[in-house]
């Protein structure tokens, strides 16, 4: 691998660990923990816990976590990916006919109306419980300190509750008595700040975590948060109305029931063979094989040959316009197509015929249209907000248009509340095992404080459709179509692991996109892919409310270049010129058998993530 002169911080490379994440914090409580005998797993799962404290505006105990790994050594399942979905489902009570009664089109954003049942802590404490090797208290203490003796909060956890303040001191008064102060004001970047609430509440789950082996106190752990004390606070909170973006109140449909229904399972992951690399990704219930869609596109394209642009690190014009395009193609069947059912056509939807007739469909001009395929001669069906009679995107009826472009940043609403993002984990053990995990929901500004708890619910139902006969329909006991989704990738001649993901909503594949082309195409480093300059197009329906579209959208870091801009422009994309260093917070793991060096990047942007290792 090739490197530019200059790189935001260095491609860190050892033999013992790595793990990077969104913020150093949490990166430390990983490290931490392999340092003191923990395996990969050990690691994400403290890494994880402590992303619930240090970055709730991205994350919480109440959201959920698609996991990726693979198994080093030669046992039992080594060396094969597996997918653990700690995506809960909807309410049992959560049906289409429920939010017709209600008025309702769309489900909301923020509120008690869209939150599934919270799968981040069943999925963490699974994966300790059968991957890992240390008791729940060893991985849990760093979350407990950072929230029991606080942490320096960052600007942009500050900001946020400023921004929903006011939201807080009107509708929330339980998200007000955490995050502001007892005169009301929002936090302080830079200051201490405690969650004593959310610090309890991990505490009682240590004093549930009792029993004969370490397997079992987990299990204990387990059945206190989906079956005890944790579903009880839930159950009756969930009975109260709150105010959502809907402007009105509305009770939520999650019952303790729900939860005790519910556990993480372990699934398949879906894989493509890629110039040699076999590329994993969690199954149509996420987004994730629409990266793996767009890639079978691009495979033979001259724009993206292999060593094509050798060494470059902004990329060509071609290539932004090569992939934007296999992007929308790939997206408009996201939309047609994905959703948590046994039916979803996969197999066509990457079969080489079906790859090659979209292929035929990437021209020079950009395509304004949402046009998803027919796989084995299927006819698509759309939702009814994101299309009109010729094919071009439609705003929803009673949803205004958009006023800024995507990014994959928390955007304000009109009502001062604001959609959250997303945090990303990566580990490496000196075994050889590799985790790639992506946490979000349960967001501070999209649902109030459950009390007694110290964290809010999530929102992910908002991602289902209210038309009915669609993949992404609403249905009780249902996985919305998350747009969560880590990478695993293994190079099938050298042994090499690559695990690789970032926040970024619906942009989450195309800017992994970008560092995958950055990194296997143009032979960048890991940390020279993360800090090549990204893209990422909006030419096709948002998952979050209110679902708006920007057709022909193309948001550009200006570090690709004036002649780059200039170009697709007169190719008919609009192009909006995002700052130097504003999209994508990817971060990056891998370990070569073939040398023992493991090696790991992360991102600069947002002043956040971080990689450590030795």
């Amino acid at each position: 691998m090739s490197s530019p002169a200059f790189t935001t911080r260095p491609e860190l490379a050892g033999t013992f660990g790595m793990v990077a994440s969104t913020h150093w914090l949490a990166s430390q409580a990983g490290m931490a923990t392999l340092e003191a005998g923990g395996n990969a797993f050990d690691a994400a799962v403290a890494t994880g816990f402590a992303l619930h404290v240090v970055e709730p505006h991205l994350n919480g105990p109440g959201g959920e976590v698609p996991i990726l790994f693979a198994r080093g050594g030669s046992g039992a399942g080594a060396g094969q990916p597996v997918l653990l979905s700690g995506q809960g489902v909807a309410p049992a009570t959560a049906t289409i006919d429920a939010f017709e009664h209600l008025g309702l089109e769309l489900v909301p954003g923020t509120g008690l109306l869209a939150a599934t049942v919270p799968g981040a802590v069943g999925a963490w404490l699974t994966l300790l419980r059968d991957h890992g090797t240390m008791p729940l208290d060893a991985v849990l203490r760093f979350a407990i300190e950072y929230a029991e003796t606080g942490h320096p909060l960052t600007a942009r956890v500050a900001a946020t509750a400023a921004s929903v303040s006011e939201h807080f001191r009107t509708h929330w008064p339980t998200s007000a008595a955490t995050w502001l102060t007892s005169d009301g004001a929002p936090p302080t970047a830079g200051r201490l700040f405690r969650n004593d609430v959310l610090a309890s509440t991990y505490r009682r789950l240590l004093d549930a975590a009792r029993g004969p082996s370490r397997e079992a106190g987990i299990d204990a752990a387990l059945a206190a948060w989906y079956q005890g004390f944790v579903a009880e606070a839930i159950d009756v909170f969930s009975r109260s109305p709150v105010r959502d973006d809907s402007g009105r109140d509305h009770a939520g449909f999650l019952t303790g029931h729900d939860l005790a229904g519910w556990r993480p399972t372990y699934e398949p992951p879906v894989t493509t063979d890629w110039r040699g690399w076999s590329v994993s990704k969690a199954g149509p219930w996420s987004q994730g094989p629409a990266m793996l869609q767009a890639l079978a596109m691009l495979d033979g394209d001259p724009a993206v040959s292999p060593g094509s642009g050798a060494g470059r690190q902004a990329p060509t014009a071609d290539v932004v316009h090569r992939t934007v395009e296999a992007v929308k193609l790939a997206m408009a069947d996201r939309e047609a197509w994905y959703g948590d059912e046994p039916d979803v056509p996969l197999h066509d939807l990457l079969s080489p015929a079906y790859t090659a007739q979209r292929r035929s469909l990437i021209g020079e001009r950009a395509d304004l249209g949402l046009r998803p395929g027919s796989p084995g001669g299927r006819e698509p069906r759309l939702p009814r907000h994101v299309t009109d009679p010729s094919g071009s995107f439609a705003v929803g009826a009673g949803v205004g248009e958009p006023t800024v472009a995507r990014t994959g940043e928390q955007v304000v609403e009109s009502d001062g509340t604001t959609r959250g993002d997303t945090c990303h984990v990566d580990v490496v053990d000196r075994w050889g095992n590799v985790v790639s995990a992506t946490p979000s929901g349960g967001w501070l500004q999209s649902s109030p404080v459950v009390p007694g708890l110290g964290f809010p619910l999530g929102t992910r139902a908002q991602m289902f459709w209210l038309d009915r006969g669609l993949p992404n329909s609403l249905a009780p006991r249902k996985r919305p179509r998350t747009t969560l989704t880590p990478s695993l990738a293994h190079d099938r001649e050298t042994g090499r692991w690559l695990a690789f993901g970032t926040p970024g909503g619906d942009q989450q594949e195309q800017w992994q996109l970008c560092f995958w082309l950055a990194h296997t195409v143009r032979g960048l480093d890991l940390q020279a892919a993360i800090d090549a300059p990204a893209w990422h197009t909006t030419s096709f329906p948002s998952s979050f409310y209110p679902r708006e579209t920007n057709a022909g959208e193309v948001v550009v870091e200006s570090r690709v270049g004036d002649d780059v801009v200039a170009d697709l422009r007169g190719r008919g994309h609009t192009v909006v010129v995002a700052d130097a260093w504003s999209l994508g917070r990817l971060s990056a793991v891998s370990t070569d058998p073939s040398t023992g060096i493991v090696r790991a990047g992360a991102n600069a942007r947002g002043m956040q993530g971080y990689a450590l290792g030795r």
